[in-house]
Order: structure tokens, then sequence, then C-alpha cells
């Protein structure tokens, strides 16, 4: 098997894994589309605000605790701080049988940035 570095596997992750932007999902939100808004960072990054209506499971609690918690034909849009562990833990939920999954390309910055409502 190849080495690869984290920078790589990351990328290739972003080119496999489907993205739903800011617009898209305020608008989701915006029409009670029912998903899953997955917010995979740290508790202290969630302590400091995150999207409404999201679920907290931090990236290193993720394939131990999701299928407890979301069933698998669930509408899943994760995301994190800038959009790299959103694209590897979406990544995993595919692999691990999750079919509707998308991550937000920039994460919670591009939230933000775009004006979305912050909660918290």
């Amino acid at each position: 098997m190849p080495i690869k570095t984290g920078a790589q596997l990351i990328n290739e992750a972003k080119q496999r894994v489907r993205e739903t932007s800011v617009t898209q999902v305020r608008d989701m939100q915006a029409r009670g589309v029912q998903a899953v808004y997955l917010d995979v960072r740290e508790q202290n990054e969630w302590n400091l605000g995150h999207l409404p209506q999201a679920t907290f499971m931090p990236r290193g609690l993720l394939e131990t605790t999701i299928e407890q918690r979301v069933p698998r034909e669930a509408t899943v849009v994760v995301y994190c701080a800038g959009g790299n562990r959103s694209a590897l833990a979406a990544e995993t939920l595919l692999e691990m049988g999750y079919t509707d999954v998308s991550h937000i390309p920039g994460g919670f910055r591009a939230w933000v940035d775009g004006g979305g409502d912050v909660a918290g």
C-alpha cells in the first residue's frame, strides 16, 4: 500500500464526497428539509457556536457513535471548522453505508462568512 500524507488523504476525500454549499444548507433549513447537520468538530469549537439544528459528534467518535444516533437512510450534511475533517468524515460515512451524505466546503468559517445563523 502506498504511503500517503494527510493532505493527500484529505484531497482524495474531497474529490469523492459531494459538497453542499452554505447557500444550499441555508435553503434546506429554511424549507424545513429533514437532514442531520453533523458537526464533527471538538467540544471547545462546538461551545463557541454551531449551525442551528446541528448534531454534535466529534470526528474521533464518529465510527463508534453514528449508528446509534443517525439512520443510514438520513440526509447527512457534515461540517467542521474548515472543510477537511468533514470531507474525511463524510467519506467514512459513505464507506459505512450512508448514502445521502455531503459536506460543507469551507466548514463553519464559510457558514459564518456566508451570513448563516449561529446557535450556542
